[in-house]
């Protein structure tokens, strides 16, 4: 049975591992626990090699069957035919692999988080060992900076502080302590008296004892989680399978046709007809069609690239366009992972930080007060400079912009004082720090004690007029000053007054009262809350021990901190309800803090969240109902995550999972498209993602979602071209000898159209620019066919039409015997095919309103395979390869015109669905 070792102490911890906190393990006995639980290290799951990644790029059904149609032409001897399709067949497997090929780089990114030496006590003795050497029992010794190396419990600490964010999702700190024992559950990032290994210290020093190495940590388990999740196909990937199979059908239902049709009819020539044949049948299999969704989603990953989202497997391009549901981590992903002071709090009086619109700077403004603002202002300052004085940050400045360095809390601290002139630099040197009574978990504040300015001369020159206004002259200040921060109730137990507008008055049950609602109310909305109090020293005191200064103070005011929201993402997730995507929040953050950043950038409007612990109450069925409406889930584990992400999945959702830390990566992977942070994120992050976003921006995926959909609108464009031209090439071959007439194409003419017309303007189709409604409709459905809303009538109706205007423009020359009636027949399809390339360029929106100027790579494509073709009809080698008779002007004119049918045809089409949807 596995120990629960936070709900255990550390003594009994130790016997329960057979170790020692003052001698840890004997050498010998480490050794036969290495030989016994192996190395300290993960195991990697071998991953593709480049000859895999490449093998499959040739693995689905169309191309398979394109490679079919190839072997055959070149055993009937037609080689050209043959030599076209695998260059097709080639290139369209050398692009996917010069996309898709990136080594895993997962579990190396996960190995790199292993430190290489640590400090262990073996035989009384204090040593250094690799990491790779540790083995459960072991006595670790820790100190700022240090990695921590495997999982375990903390024995003993001093201010040990552990930043766990890349695991627990956490943006603050946490304080270590190893007196205490939880006889409950406690979700990961809730378990004070535990190190977890890959996460650093912060802050302190202290010592652990190993509990678990290797594979059995909670970074091995989360490695383990990464190499077991089935990647599954992505949308394009099924609906191309499901096309594939189709066409695969009905190529062989069509060999089957026209070999017996041409029995029957007493054809002698065998090989001309089993040629004839398999034409037809790989004019059912769209050559270009392989190559050209390749083409596109290459091209959208570069235009993704431009609006800083870099994509690392293809099909996660169109993947995106499907998404119904972005599942958000909270922290470095909504927020900006740096804790900042919102709100400031002194008597009588309440005031903000805000982002200023017009200069882009934070600015304190006032919320609430019952007195004049200014009165508040000195009290105000001295709270700012009691929290930046009292605090280890540092402040640097570059280029006239401040950056805090140090413990995030008290680096928001200094900022804070920043924004209002208060600069930390000039603030120590006027107030130096003479004596501390550092923070410890148990009394939760801390003490600096200072001396401040003999004359105000030895202010500097900045801070004078904001000393005159607010203080009066230097000389009114006592010699010392101590300021003191902490928790509220911790200041309030060693404090007997309040500051209120520059007046001492009692901390009687009144201002205790109103103190700590402000507190609660502050707390309510997910903020750390620090409060600050003072005490003037006529004399610097001898005992500088917390017994001595921590005592008769006076309280000035309360900090309200939080890891605020990136400024961009409130639109960002209003653009996503807008086309119809749903938000969720999924993090290991604190509840009460997840569901006010929720609200406040949009993702809910309501309270309700779910816990970790919560989920692992509920049974599936309840889990499956309140996933529908509860978007706010805190405390979770990875486990939680990768459940949440395969409900939402089988409520045939397509589900995007955006993260940064090493605790998002299964779920990132499990996700039908992983999207991960490029300047925050960990490498582990980025291995198991699809996409990363090169910005850190949440808005970026909008965009990408938006490239998507265009993307997915494109391939069904080229898709229905390429499947009505094929159709109509078919119609013509049955159509023609049921009039009477000769096989209406030649394989080689009908080769040619394959290649020419669903070559150029089936590309150009694939850049087609967005629809307007783009971003103002939900995602289609994933089980959609790529055959849906009424494709497959389309493609059937008009092929018909091509092929009854082509046939049209033969079927008089030949009964007047007129040589050049193929020629005709089979140069007004091309034109025709070549219309339709332009009317399909919009599903609903007229050719006029749509404009022949917005494509222009689509004009161009034309006029190429216009002029090819007039090259087959007049020059005289192609004459002789194709089986041409030039044209005369009027039958050349017949062609053009009858072409502009299809345009006509299909704007009468257009005109009957819009008038359907108005009803």
């Amino acid at each position: 049975m596995t120990v629960e070792w936070y709900k255990i102490t550390a003594e009994q911890a130790l016997r329960e591992l057979g170790s020692s906190a003052d001698t840890g393990l004997t050498t010998d006995e480490s050794q036969r626990r290495l030989e016994q639980y192996g190395p300290n290290e993960l195991q990697e799951k071998a991953g593709r090699t480049r000859l895999q990644i490449l093998f499959e790029q040739f693995l689905n059904i169309l191309t398979i069957l394109l490679v079919i149609a190839a072997l055959i032409s070149l055993v009937l001897g037609d080689w050209i035919e043959a030599i076209a399709i695998f260059i097709i067949v080639i290139l369209n497997g050398i692009l996917g692999y010069t996309q898709e090929y990136r080594a895993e780089q997962s579990m190396a990114a996960l190995k790199r988080m292993s430190v290489p030496i640590v400090r262990v006590r073996r035989d009384g003795r204090l040593g250094e060992v690799s990491a790779i050497n540790l083995v459960p029992g072991d006595v670790v010794v820790l100190e700022t900076g240090n990695i921590v190396p495997a999982d375990g419990r903390v024995l003993s600490g001093v201010n040990l502080r552990v930043e766990e964010a890349a695991l627990t999702g956490e943006s603050e700190p946490v304080d270590k302590d190893a007196s205490l024992v939880f006889d409950s559950d406690r979700a990961l990032g809730d378990r004070r008296n535990m190190l977890y290994s890959g996460t650093i210290v912060n802050y302190g020093r202290g010592e652990f004892v190993v509990t678990s190495i290797g594979m059995k940590t909670e970074l091995g388990h989360i490695a383990t989680m990464i190499q077991s999740v089935e990647e599954d196909e992505t949308p394009l990937q099924e609906r191309l399978d499901k096309l594939g199979r189709v066409l695969a059908y009905a190529a062989l239902a069509l060999v089957t046709v026209v070999i017996v049709l041409g029995l029957l009819r007493g054809t002698t020539n065998i090989e001309e007809l089993l040629l004839t044949a398999v034409s037809l049948a790989v004019a059912a299999v769209p050559e270009a069609l392989t190559a050209v969704v390749t083409i596109a989603l290459s091209l959208g990953a570069q235009r993704m690239l431009k609006r800083q989202a870099l994509i690392r497997r293809l099909p996660a391009v169109e993947t995106l366009g499907s998404v119904t549901v972005i599942c958000s981590d909270k922290t470095g992903t909504l927020t900006l992972n740096r804790m900042t002071v919102q709100v400031v709090d002194i008597a009588n009086h309440l005031f903000r930080f805000s982002h200023n619109q017009d200069t882009g700077q934070m600015a304190l403004e006032r919320v609430a007060g019952e007195s004049e603002p200014r009165a508040a202002e000195p009290t105000l300052d001295l709270l700012l400079i009691g929290g930046a004085l009292n605090s280890d940050a540092a402040l640097n400045t570059v280029d006239g912009q401040h950056h805090a360095i140090g413990d995030p809390t008290e680096a928001a601290l200094v900022s804070a004082a920043a924004l209002t002139d208060l600069r930390k630099p000039e603030l120590e040197r006027s107030f130096p720090r003479v004596a501390e009574v550092p923070f410890d978990s148990v009394r939760k504040r801390m003490t600096t004690l200072h001396r401040t300015p003999k004359t105000i001369e030895e202010l500097p020159p900045g801070l004078i007029p904001i000393w005159q206004s607010r203080f009066g002259p230097a000389d009114a200040l006592p010699p010392y000053i101590a300021f003191t921060k902490g928790a509220i109730d911790s200041l309030m137990s060693i404090s007997k007054d309040v500051w209120v507008e520059g007046e001492i008055h009692p901390l009687d049950e009144s201002w205790r009262a109103r103190l700590m609602e402000s507190h609660d109310r502050m707390a309510a909305q997910g903020m750390r809350v620090l409060a600050v109090a003072l005490r003037p020293w006529d004399r610097e005191p001898e005992d500088t021990t917390e017994k001595s200064l921590e005592r008769d103070l006076i309280l000035v005011g309360m900090f309200g901190l939080i890891d605020p929201p990136r400024p961009e993402v409130t639109d960002a997730v209003r653009e996503c309800r807008e086309a119809g995507i749903r938000p969720v929040m999924i993090t290991g953050d604190h509840p009460l803090t997840a569901r006010h950043i929720a609200q406040q950038i949009g993702i809910v409007d309501n309270d309700k969240f779910l816990t970790g612990q919560e989920l692992d109450r509920i049974s599936p069925s309840e889990l499956e109902e309140r996933v529908k409406d509860v978007s706010v889930f805190a405390r979770v584990s990875p486990e939680h995550k990768l459940k949440l992400i395969d409900v939402l999945q089988k409520q045939h959702n397509i589900v995007a999972m955006t993260g940064d830390g090493v605790n998002d990566a299964p779920a990132l992977k499990k996700a039908d498209i992983g999207v991960a942070m490029g300047i925050t994120g960990t490498d582990v992050a980025k291995g198991a993602a699809e996409m990363v976003l090169l910005d850190d921006n949440f808005a970026t995926i909008v965009a990408a979602v938006e490239e998507g959909r265009i993307i997915y609108d494109n391939i069904r464009r080229f898709i229905k071209y390429l499947l009505t031209c094929n159709a109509s090439e078919i119609a013509v071959m049955i159509i023609g000898p049921l009039l009477g007439m000769p096989l209406p194409l030649l394989p080689l003419q009908i080769l040619w159209m394959n290649l020419v017309t669903d070559g150029l303007p089936a590309l150009a189709l694939g850049i087609e620019p967005a629809e307007k409604n783009v971003m103002h409709r939900p995602p289609y459905s994933a089980t959609e066919s790529v055959f849906g809303r009424g494709m497959p009538t389309f493609i059937v109706v008009f092929g018909v039409v091509l092929s009854l205007i082509a046939i049209g423009a033969g079927f008089g020359l030949w009964r007047e015997g007129d040589p050049a009636w193929q020629t005709a027949l089979f140069t007004t399809l091309v034109f025709s095919q070549l219309t339709m390339a332009l009317s399909v360029r919009s599903e609903e929106e007229s050719l006029l309103k749509t404009g022949l100027l917005s494509n222009k790579p689509m004009l161009g494509a034309i006029v190429v395979t216009v002029l090819l073709q007039l090259v087959l009809v007049y020059w005289g080698p192609a004459q002789r390869i194709f089986r041409t008779t030039a044209l005369t002007g009027r039958d050349m004119a017949i062609a053009v015109g009858l072409s502009l049918l299809v345009i006509v045809a299909v704007e009468i089409w257009k005109a009957v669905i819009r008038s359907r949807r108005q009803r």
